[in-house]
């Protein structure tokens, strides 16, 4: 351990027995002429990083074109209602103002959905603009441009619709009773997931105790530090976007709407200032594109805060029933849950969030029965799709808050129940596949209890110090049933120097970074003297979208394999000019050499007796990952490639006058598999953390029948520095990742914990247990009052 300081349709494959030992994905794991690493486990500076530090690099909202307009959305203030007319005139009679479009100007005014799970497939349009009916507040129906970002704003507000008032429906529970307005016509459950295994009747007839509680979570904005943004023009008859876009994959959709051919529209990822999820959908891309392609002009689009706030997809609350079956000694029999999600008015990515909260609602525990139904259910509230964390994190607070509970019932410490039902290497998920790579949780927990010290005294008088923790699971890597890859092309130029191209974008976490590291490792090349060409639809291969925490899974996959068959083409070159065997060279400093230094050749050296032996000096690779299958009527067979696993512990005061909690500290500890670079293993640890820290204690997007009431940082509270205390770090390294060279996912897996620690702790304190996020001090007294009201009624 080392410790730092401050849309596809399932198919029926059944799931694989489970292996005797590790057995990563084909040769993730380091050979052994790779095993003394240099530059992996090291943590040297991102190639970007002196232009962010001068503030010099580019982001999406900076370029400027000559002859550029500015575009504006026109947004619905009102939802549900029916659409009377749209009245364009006063707006096109603006001076400067370029192009007004509506519903009838789109080509294809069609974002197509489809969902599959449990109720067989939904399909679902989404209009680009809507065309006759609202179903949000906040929902497009115009796009103007302007010759400057004002006179768009002005038009915007000359732009004029007329409204019919439609019945809406804002809860899910409510959308779900009969009769209840209809969003779409097709139905209010988009989709509804089960998993089932083991005869969980059975098992709670025949348990000492049953533990039945229901929690609740909150809708949550992703608030990046860069708002949605880009920029597009037409070269040569191309439709060319440069957008701060996790997916430049979407440029497949963006030609479907305009009516063009793929090969006439080209995304390009700029740097970017966060995603999180939140631009995981399109956001501005098709708005662009629209004015581009219809103006001829470039155009820039720059959602403000409340825009963004407004308009963009939110984390899902969850509405959690869970029911545990145990036995006296605290072994679990079944796990009983009931899950509803809140998709808003399109379907978006709800149906894969509900699935991952179905799929991983029992936790990192043996549990030998279990009856899941997950549902997505549509309201007239804003869409909710992905966010860091995807489902995982809104369930991680239900079974952690169900294994506290176990352990109060029983008389158990918390540790002690956990410690009983751990899940190990060979185990069964809840879909009845085996978890193959090794699990250590238990080591994480007792890491991170560790780094809090000792107990805090409170500062005051009426205040209470509270300690709790909470173990996690997240996977790496998108549902297997995908069938994922991503392609990665690796060139040894003439003058040795690497270059790299990946489709990958980069939202800030260094994904880009990571790929030269492993690159750098393998082919001896100086990090100084790598170049890297990213996301990218025309000059980059596919490498899919940088979301579920897949980018070091697939796009590090297949750079490991670009650079090994490319040392491996040439290395036989090398041997033949030194006339040594192969197996006696290295490449290590720019070059490939004996093992003692007496003989070697330089890169460019190499390069030009390759070219003499009509040797390629270049190699596009395609790594697939693991596939399988789900069969969504059965609720069993294959989810997720990993998982990555953790335990975070915190510390509390809370002021049982004010019902303000005041964090302490705070530890966490995740199984990296093994660490590419420590020190952004560290940043997405503690950055994890403490937006998971904001989503347990001030996070929320306040709506009143589905209108915004929090629509700025005003209030839309989110963590500042001066709220948390230093995060401490601990990472363990397994070396049982199914990344490149053993790594585990990262960058989802700290957004999980928090709120069911910070729970944890806050019963800790006060005796009694907070079931609904975020954890105010309103809701504190309101617990406390409860706290109250039963030692009367025991009295």
């Amino acid at each position: 351990m080392t410790t730092v300081e401050p849309g596809t349709t399932p198919d029926t494959t059944e799931p694989p027995s489970a292996p005797a030992e590790f057995d990563p994905d084909a040769d993730s794991g380091p050979e052994p002429r790779e095993r003394d690493f240099r530059v992996v486990g090291q943590s040297p500076a991102h190639h970007d990083f002196v232009n962010k530090v001068r503030g010099t690099l580019l982001y999406a909202a900076d370029w400027n074109l000559p002859g550029m307009i500015h575009g504006k959305v026109v947004r619905s203030d009102v939802a549900p209602a029916r659409i009377v007319r749209i009245d364009t005139s006063a707006a096109e009679r603006l001076e400067g103002v370029v192009a007004v479009l509506t519903a009838a100007d789109v080509p294809h005014n069609a974002i197509v959905e489809h969902a599959s799970g449990g109720l067989g497939e939904l399909t679902v349009e989404q209009p680009v603009l809507a065309r006759d009916r609202v179903r949000y507040v906040g929902e497009p129906v115009a796009v103007v441009a302007a010759t400057d970002p004002e006179t768009a704003a002005e038009a915007v507000d000359l732009v004029e619709v007329e409204y019919e008032p439609l019945p809406g429906v804002y809860r899910p529970e409510d959308a779900l009773a009969d009769g209840a307005p209809l969003v779409h016509d097709e139905g209010n459950v988009l989709v509804n997931w089960h998993l089932d295994r083991g005869d969980v009747d059975a098992a709670f007839a025949a348990a000492d105790v049953v533990v039945d509680h229901t929690y609740r979570s909150q809708h949550v904005e992703h608030a990046y530090l860069e708002t949605e943004a880009g920029v597009g023009w037409i070269e040569n008859d191309v439709v060319t976007l440069r957008i701060s876009t996790q997916v430049i994959e979407h440029a497949v959709e963006i030609a479907t709407i305009l009516g063009l051919p793929q090969s006439q529209v080209r995304v390009i990822a700029s740097y970017m200032g966060g995603g999180f999820g939140g631009k995981e959908d399109m956001t501005v891309e098709p708005y662009i594109a629209l004015l581009v392609w219809r103006t001829r002009r470039p155009v820039r689009m720059i959602w403000s805060r409340q825009e963004s706030i407004l308009a963009s997809t939110k984390r899902h609350p969850f509405t959690m029933h869970y029911r545990t079956a145990a036995t006296k000694d605290g072994k679990i029999l079944a796990v009983d849950a009931d899950i509803i999600g809140d998709a808003g008015a399109y379907p978006c990515l709800s149906a894969r969030v509900l699935f991952a909260g179905a799929a991983l609602s029992p936790g990192p525990y043996k549990v030998p029965a279990v009856r899941i139904r997950s549902r997505a259910v549509f309201t007239n509230n804003v869409p909710t799709s992905a966010f860091r964390g995807f489902g995982a994190m809104q369930v991680t607070l239900g079974y952690e808050s169900q294994m506290d509970a176990l352990a109060a019932e029983l008389g158990l410490s918390r540790e002690e129940v956990r410690d009983r039902n751990y899940i190990e290497k060979g185990d069964l998920l809840a879909g009845g596949e085996p978890i193959t790579t090794a699990v250590a949780v238990r080591e994480t927990r007792d890491a991170a209890l560790e780094m809090l010290g000792e107990p805090s005294q409170p500062s005051g008088p009426n205040r209470v110090v509270g300690r709790g923790f909470a173990c996690g699971m997240q996977p790496y890597g998108r549902s297997i049933w995908f069938r994922d890859h991503a392609a990665a092309w690796v060139t040894l130029q003439a003058d040795g120097t690497l270059l790299i191209r990946s489709g990958v974008t980069d939202l800030g976490a260094g994904q880009a970074a990571s790929l030269c590291q492993i690159a750098s490792e393998i082919l001896g090349v100086a990090l100084s003297d790598i170049s890297v060409y990213i996301g990218d639809t025309a000059l980059t291969p596919p490498a899919g979208g940088t979301y579920a925490t897949r980018q070091l899974y697939m796009s590090g996959n297949a750079i490991l394999r670009a650079a090994r068959k490319l040392r491996d083409q040439l290395t036989p070159v090398a041997a033949k000019e030194l006339g040594v065997p192969e197996d006696a060279l290295v490449w290590v400093d720019g070059m490939v050499r004996t093992e003692d230094g007496t003989t070697g050749l330089s890169l460019p050296e190499l390069v030009r007796a390759a070219n003499e032996a009509r040797v390629d000096t270049a190699v596009l690779n395609t790594w697939r990952a693991r596939s399988g299958g789900f069969d969504p009527q059965k609720g069993q067979g294959h989810t997720y490639p990993d998982y990555t696993f953790g335990t975070h512990a915190a510390e509390v005061e809370v002021d049982v006058e004010t019902g303000d909690v005041r964090l302490l500290k705070y530890a966490a500890c995740h199984d990296v598999g093994r660490a590419i670079n420590p020190t952004r293993v560290h940043g997405q640890i503690i950055g994890g953390a403490a937006q998971g820290i904001g989503y347990a204690l001030t996070e929320d997007c306040v709506t009143d029948a589905g209108h915004p009431l929090s629509s700025l940082f005003a209030d839309y509270l989110i963590p500042t520095a001066m709220d948390l205390p230093d995060i401490r770090v601990a990472i363990v390294e397994s070396g049982e990742g199914r990344g490149p060279l053993n790594a585990r996912g990262i960058g989802e897996p700290p957004i999980g914990p928090p709120a069911a620690t910070i729970a944890s702790a806050v019963e800790a304190a006060i005796g009694v247990r907070p079931t609904q996020l975020p954890i105010t001090a309103e809701r504190v007294l309101a617990l406390l009052d409860q706290r109250e009201l039963e030692r009367g009624d025991s009295a």
